[in-house]
């Protein structure tokens, strides 16, 4: 990975999925560090069903959009927008897909999945699927030895302050989190 302080997410899946709340929840947790960060979601509100991109940059960027072939990390909650939107990765960045099987995939970057859909269905939170891939992701790269702008405390500790309040959801949350960073931890390198 590039400068860990300096890095660009792209976060794609379907309407429902909960794409913008996880992107919401990693530009909090760049703020909570301290660092610049710009968002933007470019397809589709939030349709059931219909396909929702964002774009997370977190440093100093002047344009909240990710040109093609400069994304660190694709996070992708289904494995279809993998052809969709692989245009966008950079040379080295690492994929993130929620997938049964792993996806049909050539081009010079990293391919890590996990079927989230199965694992939110053993603990019975089938809304967590983008929690469980993000606390997959981070946990992956770090335990990859790849570092990203925050670490797993931080997104737990924003968690906290999103959910405040709100302490079954904030539980389910954490919960799910927690079951991607295990999953992540058993990644072979």
């Amino acid at each position: 990975m590039n400068d860990p302080l300096k890095q660009q997410i792209l976060v794609s899946g379907v309407g429902g999925q909960g794409i913008l709340f996880v992107t919401r929840l990693l530009a909090e947790t760049a703020i909570y560090k301290g660092l610049p960060v710009l968002t933007s979601e470019t397809h589709g509100m939030a349709q059931r069903g219909g396909t929702v991109v964002s774009h997370l940059k977190i440093g100093g960027f002047s344009s909240p959009l990710i040109r093609p072939s400069k994304a660190d990390i694709l996070l992708l909650l289904r494995s279809e927008n993998l052809s969709s939107h692989r245009f966008y990765i950079r040379p080295g960045g690492i994929a993130v897909v929620n997938a049964s099987t792993p996806p049909e995939a050539s081009g010079n970057f990293q391919l890590l999945v996990l079927d989230a859909d199965a694992a939110a269905k053993e603990i019975h939170q089938t809304k967590s699927v983008n929690l469980i891939l993000a606390g997959f992701a981070l946990s992956a790269l770090n335990h990859m030895g790849l570092r990203t702008y925050c670490n797993l405390d931080d997104i737990r500790a924003v968690l906290h302050r999103k959910l405040s309040g709100r302490d079954k959801l904030l539980r389910a949350s954490v919960s799910a989190f927690d079951l991607g960073v295990m999953r992540g931890e058993k990644v072979n390198i």
